[in-house]
């Protein structure tokens, strides 16, 4: 069955990876920041070897979000967003083909074992699983 892993975080979250923390966002330094990337890379290619591998990204911040709606007249209305009460954005995801519940479950386990600076939010890992019995599904 496939599965979306999601990885949450916040825009404060690419602030501070970007060296700009704040008192609940403390500052990545280049180790940290090459620590979780190694981290999530790890993660990848063992699903990748695995044959369970079918798309994993990483997103940019979500300060570059756009928010598309329709007025009226069935025209586009492009907003900037995240809306300001918006506290966590999907930050990055993984497309995966697991044999069950559990082993997916083991794979979101090693996602939230990422390091991260001390003092940094803690974000669940999301595991959803995709759908695949409607129309036009194999």
């Amino acid at each position: 069955m496939k599965y979306l892993v999601m990885v949450q975080g916040s825009q404060a979250d690419y602030e501070a990876m970007a060296g700009r923390g704040s008192a609940q966002y403390p500052a990545w330094d280049k180790a940290q920041l090459q620590a979780m990337f190694d981290h999530m890379n790890a993660v990848t290619e063992d699903a990748a070897a695995r044959g369970e591998m079918v798309d994993a990204q990483g997103l940019a911040a979500p300060s570059t979000t756009r928010f598309v709606t329709v007025d009226g007249d069935g025209e586009p209305v492009v907003t900037d967003g995240p809306y300001a009460e918006t506290k966590e954005v999907l930050a990055g995801y993984w497309v995966l083909d697991c044999a069950s519940l559990e082993r997916v479950t083991e794979i979101a386990a090693q996602v939230a074992r990422c390091p991260v600076p001390p003092g940094s939010p803690d974000y669940p890992v999301v595991i959803r699983p995709i759908d695949e019995t409607g129309p036009g599904q194999d």
